[in-house]
């Protein structure tokens, strides 16, 4: 089915993402994986690319684009190049509106031209050993001394966690003032106190550097406050929807190519003399995953347009992202049936992608949260 939504702009941009998959990332993912994190070269040749921070103002070495649908397309092609070890969407997606919405002008000076350059690589600290999807269980706190913020906890599950430069820490700075008691504070790299734990084994995703990170008294400075103390929690329900979004296109990306690969691979393999792709069986299952993929994909574009139009409420973002995840699980799932044994095998594309899709109904909130929060706005 024809896609709407974009422009000849984006197309072009579609083109240099894959031109710059190609020559930047494919040659030396298997290599990424294998240690565990991409080179932070790749982070520098993104930057050179114009591929960090499209929606960043020009006089910060942005784009001077605010239109997510430049972040749409580079999510869509790293995801059906299969380069899960990429942060970029983290750090564009999930990072950026913080900084972009709630930075100071000293701030915007001094962070915003090291992300857009790949220079400064950044990480969000939202979830903890304890603490999973509730936010509002989070233990790490911090406590004013002076003009500083003191601050003290662990976080867990973070994604560029060993190359991050800059990290956004959600804390409790007031413990009687419920939602409005948590803050964002920056902690950035050198800082003393701030250490990292262990590269986390993940059973996908190899190449993408996810860790532990723990805060023991970290000296934050005042200048280093993101937004207004107190709000913290309120600027995390302003950007969830963004990156539940995210995740919701990444995951449509990811079913569509895995459902393209096993197209091709059951045109090419033969069974009891005839192609896969010839039995009845087969075609029945590529019919209803291709169907599958135009229903939802048609659900998240009109997401992305209201987006765009900002427009998208919370629970749909919800709806977005625990339905397209499901069906990316339930595809890659029929697609590795399909491929038979070599389906298992992580030589074949379809097996990486298997287990690098796992996590997508987990991480951004679990799908079990995205309907409490449809269920929420429902009954109110």
């Amino acid at each position: 089915m024809q896609r709407d939504i974009f422009d000849d702009e984006h197309d072009a941009f579609r083109d240099l993402v894959r031109t710059f998959l190609a020559k930047e990332v494919l040659p030396h993912h298997a290599d990424w994986e294998k240690q565990g994190q991409v080179d932070r070269e790749v982070w520098l040749a993104a930057g050179r690319a114009g591929l960090l921070g499209t929606d960043v103002p020009e006089e910060f070495g942005g784009g001077g684009t605010p239109d997510f649908r430049y972040n749409a397309v580079a999510l869509e092609e790293i995801t059906a190049a299969g380069a899960s070890g990429l942060g970029f969407p983290l750090h564009n997606d999930v990072v950026a509106p913080y900084l972009l919405r709630l930075c100071t002008d000293e701030q915007k000076r001094r962070w915003l031209p090291g992300f857009c350059s790949g220079e400064i690589i950044t990480a969000i600290g939202m979830t903890e050993p304890g603490t999973g999807s509730d936010l509002q269980g989070i233990a790490t706190n911090a406590k004013r001394d002076g003009e500083d913020w003191i601050l003290n906890g662990a976080k867990t599950f973070i994604t560029n966690g060993i190359l991050a430069d800059l990290v956004i820490v959600v804390a409790k700075t007031d413990p009687d003032a419920g939602a409005r008691g948590f803050s964002l504070l920056v902690v950035e790299r050198g800082m003393p106190g701030f250490e990292r734990g262990r590269r986390l084994e993940k059973v996908g995703m190899k190449a993408q550097d996810t860790a532990e990170l723990s805060f023991t008294d970290v000296r934050v400075p005042a200048a280093n406050v993101l937004g207004e103390v107190g709000q913290g929690f309120i600027y995390l329900m302003q950007n969830l929807a963004q990156e539940r979004l995210s995740i919701a296109l990444g995951a449509t990306a990811g079913a569509a190519a895995a459902l393209q690969m096993t197209l091709d691979y059951t045109k090419e393999r033969k069974a009891f003399g005839k192609p896969v792709a010839a039995f009845q069986n087969t075609r029945f299952e590529l019919a209803e995953m291709d169907t599958e993929i135009d229903v939802t994909r048609a659900y998240v574009d009109r997401c992305l347009r209201q987006h765009v139009e900002t427009e998208l409420s919370p629970a749909d973002a919800a709806k977005a992202k625990w339905w397209a995840t499901d069906v990316q699980r339930r595809v890659v799932d029929r697609c590795v049936q399909l491929h038979g044994g070599y389906g298992y095998m992580l030589e074949y594309p379809i097996a990486r992608a298997f287990v690098d899709s796992r996590v997508q109904s987990i991480y951004g909130g679990t799908n079990e949260i995205m309907k409490e929060i449809i269920g929420r706005a429902l009954v109110g």
